[in-house]
């Protein structure tokens, strides 16, 4: 089992931000027999593929360099002209060639991690200079396990190379029998095949190299169950901060809430416990909301406030408690609450009206009715039904 500096076990799987940290500092899973494979075979299918051009091209630039004029050899400006096309000619010829290459090595090293540049990785580390940590790398497991695969590409590469000698065993001798330009021409084809079954060779390391790069980058990214309660603590913030953002939010909250007790129509009390701040806006179409709500203190603090902005405070404990446990701040009641909240509202304008002289004396308010579904104890305990 994996573990930390600290002899705690790594049993944990790598967190995103943990991932994240890691392919910033460049450790990503790589296969270097992966590139290998790929550069080797893509070099050996260019040469087959643009082999003949690249033969003619050969031909044609060592003619043009024997076959230089008296004139031209001592006039320096034909040379340099003569030494430009030469180059044109090799780079065009070349360039296909070159380009298969090219995106064989993009394709190799970023197949597994993605395409990835960090300068962390690049940055010189005096602990790489370390003695004793340059043993314990020599005699590690992953130093092994690189010691197998050298082995076994010394195996595979060789018996490859034997047994396209044997394949080919008949016609090498043959060689000899043949004219010097189709001798050339047959041994370029033998080479060409011997390489690229030699080169496929490396594709069996490959393809166990790979998924162990991937094993060994996830055992190696994985965490130890304190590493994760520290990220966590860390991303989240930690409880003690996180508890003093909230009593911040929550006397903000407050605050907020206590400002907007003036613009009440109507508090209704429990008067030992609980306090309502209710507004109702006649043109806008909508149900009443609750502004202000509050227990023991809070709703002391509501009540004070309401007296001293001349706001009407009815005491009906039954609809106190419903509204305050079944709507939060700046909802609107529940469709249940309708007929008893509107009893209340229609006392408390014909009241505003009297008291303006615009309306006649309103009658005491009846004993407001609460549906038994909507009807709490002062614990938040709904009551049961009958």
């Amino acid at each position: 089992m994996a573990e930390n500096k600290n002899g705690q076990e790594k049993t944990e799987e790598a967190t995103p931000k943990r991932l994240d940290k890691a392919r910033e500092e460049g450790q990503v899973a790589r296969s270097k027999e992966l590139t290998t494979t790929l550069v080797l075979l893509a070099s050996v299918v260019g040469l087959i593929t643009f082999g003949d051009d690249l033969g003619q091209a050969l031909v044609n630039v060592m003619r043009f360099n024997f076959t230089v004029s008296r004139e031209a050899i001592f006039d320096t400006n034909l040379m340099l002209l003569h030494l430009s096309d030469t180059t044109y000619s090799a780079i065009e010829a070349l360039l296909p060639f070159f380009a298969v290459v090219v995106l064989a090595c993009l394709i190799g090293p970023t197949a597994l991690g993605g395409f990835l540049f960090s300068g962390k990785a690049l940055a010189p580390k005096l602990s790489r200079l370390d003695p004793v940590k340059g043993i314990q790398r020599m005699f590690s497991m992953n130093s092994l396990i690189e010691l197998f695969k050298s082995i076994g590409k010394v195996v595979l590469v060789g018996s490859a190379a034997i047994a396209m000698l044997m394949l080919f065993y008949d016609e090498i001798l043959g060689l000899s029998a043949e004219t010097i330009n189709a001798a050339m021409e047959h041994m370029l084809v033998i080479m060409g095949w011997s390489i690229l079954a030699v080169s496929a060779s490396m594709i069996f390391i490959a393809a166990i190299d790979v998924p162990y790069q991937i094993f060994d980058h996830n055992k190696k990214m994985k965490m130890t169950l304190h590493e994760v309660k520290d990220e966590l603590k860390d991303t989240e913030g930690k409880p003690e901060v996180k508890g003093k953002v909230r009593q911040l939010q929550r006397e903000m909250a407050q605050r907020r809430m206590m400002e907007a007790v003036p613009q009440a129509d109507v508090i209704i009390t429990n008067p030992e416990h609980f306090s309502v701040a209710l507004k109702y806006d006649v043109n806008g179409g909508g149900a009443p909301t609750v502004i202000a709500k509050g227990v023991d203190f809070m709703a002391i603090k509501i009540r004070e406030i309401a007296s001293a902005n001349d706001i009407l405070i009815l005491e009906t404990p039954p609809l106190a408690r419903a509204i305050y446990f079944t709507t939060e701040l700046d909802e609107e009641i529940p469709s249940t609450l309708y007929l008893a909240v509107a009893q209340v509202l229609a006392y408390v304008f014909q009241l505003k009206a009297y008291q303006d002289g615009s309306g006649r004396r309103p009658k005491p308010l009846a004993e407001i009715v609460v549906p038994r579904e909507a009807q709490y104890d002062v614990d938040g305990n709904p009551q049961p039904e009958l």
